[in-house]
């Protein structure tokens, strides 16, 4: 056939393809107008067919556009570029350092400074951090050096592979890793490393079948020689007031066995214990846990009303400061879940920064802040921060969301969809391939090596060579007026 033909049979085929595409293209906006006028659900698409499904696909995607394109470093929220950058940068182990200068404002009241001395400690002077010991009267006490920890975060809420990297992540790094309310599976165990196992208000892993504490459960799990400690969670930051929740589509067949709930069906733990009615209740658990155990048993909570507070003081009083908690874990009400109703992540609950020191000094006041050690949790995931913590008196700090973006999560905000991107929390396999437990298991390490490291050259520019020995005298915070003052002046003057 002679060329030209061929060049004209090719544009005939191609006219012919172009035109099928165009005439399907005018049927499928048809079908679309008629849709979109026939429904009566959504207002926008009725009005304006077609054109008005714009409306929710850019409602969609503006969380990412504003993520990439539009939010300053120091704007978005939870958190920031600048913070996400930096636990980026500690997981890959490349330079964290920046140039030209600061992109934090220092004169916005609440801001914190941190005091350097004329005379920093060197890193021959430094030292590890000291050791600190929870539940020392146990049968099995439990002794950490480490600082930050890995918080809670339920197999469920996350992905099999996510706890499995956590797992390895947190043996590598020293660490412990907190279980979350979901029970103890086999991924939590997989890198042999120290673990905290939490018991939620179902008491997942841990109950019989009217929701009470199994005792021949409970030495199953502190069978296991890597199950430290053990939580009992009277509440946490994100939703305070009402329990655990996951949804349905993330309940697969492994975590309904765990849990021993339905496939499928949404997880709902209940608001509280069906066990506590008073205080007393609640030491009359942490001491059966701890009796039954024989390992270190604390509580988590996040603060709100401080009564109960007062009044669970008033009660160790009585029967002696071995029937308190051997921890605190106290979480914020900006605490981070999978999923929680709205109007208590937003407006329910005392954020951190007011009642870590509220808690410290009630303890001092009591007598019992060296019995009852304190683990602060809740966006604590930079060097700064952890410091903080410190100085106001915390002897631990627990954080997930920083591991979490070791793991690769770039807050996404799909947490409670089962569509995370990243496979951090889904329980899709198919978007769980990209996150390879190996590879993420030595970020987490080298996130926590580098929080570890980067607290360190903090401490020592205030001229301490442990971090544990910061103080609120280290620390000041900018006041309405645009002037610092010290933070044990601070919160000397706090209206509490």
């Amino acid at each position: 056939m002679p060329t030209k033909n061929w060049f004209m049979w090719g544009l005939d085929l191609f006219s012919g393809l172009f035109l099928i595409a165009i005439g399907l293209g005018v049927l499928v906006l048809a079908y679309m107008y008629l849709a979109d006028r026939l429904q009566t659900k959504q207002a926008v698409r009725h009005n304006y067919p077609v054109i008005g499904r714009f409306r929710y696909f850019f409602e969609k995607q503006g969380e990412f556009f504003r993520q990439y394109f539009f939010a300053q470093d120091r704007e978005e929220l939870p958190f920031n570029r600048a913070e996400r950058n930096w636990v980026y940068r500690a997981a890959k182990n490349v330079d964290r350092t920046i140039a030209f200068g600061s992109t934090r404002t220092l004169e916005t009241p609440g801001t914190l400074m941190f005091m350097n001395t004329a005379f920093p400690t060197l890193d021959t002077d430094s030292v590890p951090p000291s050791p600190v010991t929870l539940g020392p009267d146990c049968r099995t006490p439990y002794t950490s050096t480490a600082i930050c920890h890995i918080s809670a975060m339920s197999f469920g809420a996350l992905s099999r592979p996510a706890i499995t990297a956590l797992s390895h992540g947190a043996a590598k790094a020293g660490c412990w890793l907190n279980t979350g309310e979901g029970g103890l599976s086999e991924h939590h165990l997989k890198g042999n490393c120290d673990l905290v196992f939490q018991i939620g208000t179902a008491k997942y892993g841990v109950r019989n079948e009217q929701g009470h504490l199994d005792d021949d459960k409970l030495r199953a799990i502190a069978a296991h020689e890597q199950v430290k400690m053990f939580e009992i969670k009277l509440s946490q930051g994100a939703k305070p007031g009402k329990g655990g929740i996951l949804p349905g589509v993330k309940v697969t067949a492994e975590i309904a066995g765990i849990r021993g709930i339905p496939i499928g069906q949404d997880s709902i733990s209940p608001n509280g214990h069906i066990e506590f009615k008073t205080v007393a209740d609640i030491l009359d658990m942490v001491a059966k846990v701890r009796e039954v155990t024989g390992k270190p048993t604390g509580i988590k909570a996040v603060l709100g009303d401080t009564c109960w507070l007062n009044d669970l003081c008033d009660e160790i009083a009585k029967r002696g400061e071995a029937a308190a908690p051997d921890f605190f874990t106290l979480d914020s009400a900006d605490g981070g879940t999978g999923a929680a109703p709205q109007p208590l992540m937003d407006y329910v609950g005392l954020p951190l920064k007011e009642s870590l020191p509220l808690l410290v000094d009630t303890l001092s006041q009591r007598g019992l802040r060296q019995r009852v050690k304190i683990i602060a949790s809740g966006k604590l995931i930079v060097p700064s921060k952890v410091a903080w913590a410190l100085a106001v008196g915390a002897d631990f700090v627990a954080s997930a969301r920083g591991n979490m973006f070791a793991l690769g999560c770039i807050q996404a905000m799909q947490c409670n969809k089962d569509t995370c991107p990243t496979g951090v929390t889904t329980h899709n396999v198919k978007l769980q391939q990209g996150l390879d437990p190996r590879d993420k298991s030595v970020r987490v390490a080298s996130y926590n090596h580098y929080l570890h490291h980067d607290l360190g050259l903090i401490a020592h520019a205030c001229g301490v060579n442990d971090p544990r020995q910061l103080q609120r005298s280290h620390v000041r915070i900018v006041t309405d007026s645009g002037l610092s003052v010290s933070l044990d002046k601070f919160y000397a003057h706090m209206d509490r």
